[in-house]
């Protein structure tokens, strides 16, 4: 008679001050660590490692906030974010990067942007019709070499 409404909704998860955990953690939603982990994690979400968190992973997620200690390689699709406390031994694939005054990166770092719409052929020939200087130095030239046969 009722129809169930079953509705996934993405709950926060936090890995606790004084808590260690090990493995592989996968995640739809946002994660906070305070305390210490050890192992991959791949997050659709937002990570964020406080000043107090030891995280030793290679990460994978959208945006990283990076507050506390982390070793390890990391892949952002949107920013990574070194806090004033943060540090980071590894490297790091991201299409933002910001380190404020204080925190440590030690390691690679590369740079991927979105792939950007390429300027369509016309755009070059319109370009050179629109530039008049062009033409009146190639006059200038013919007209020159013409006198200089003639």
């Amino acid at each position: 008679m009722f129809k169930e409404n079953k509705r996934v909704v993405a709950t926060d998860t936090l890995i606790g001050q004084g808590t260690i955990v090990e493995g592989k953690l996968i995640s739809e939603a946002n994660l906070r660590i305070e305390g210490e982990y050890r192992g991959d994690i791949e997050c659709k979400g937002d990570i964020i490692i406080g000043e107090c968190g030891i995280v030793r992973s290679n990460i994978e997620a959208r945006d990283i906030t990076l507050a506390g200690k982390l070793y390890g390689d990391i892949v952002t699709k949107g920013r990574l974010i070194i806090t004033g406390t943060g540090q980071l031994s590894g490297s790091v694939a991201a299409h933002a990067l910001i380190i404020q005054e204080g925190g440590q990166l030690s390691g690679q770092c590369r740079m991927e942007h979105p792939a950007e719409s390429k300027p369509r052929s016309g755009a070059s020939e319109s370009s050179e019709a629109a530039n008049p200087k062009k033409d009146e130095l190639k006059n200038s030239e013919s007209h020159a070499k013409s006198r200089q046969a003639g």
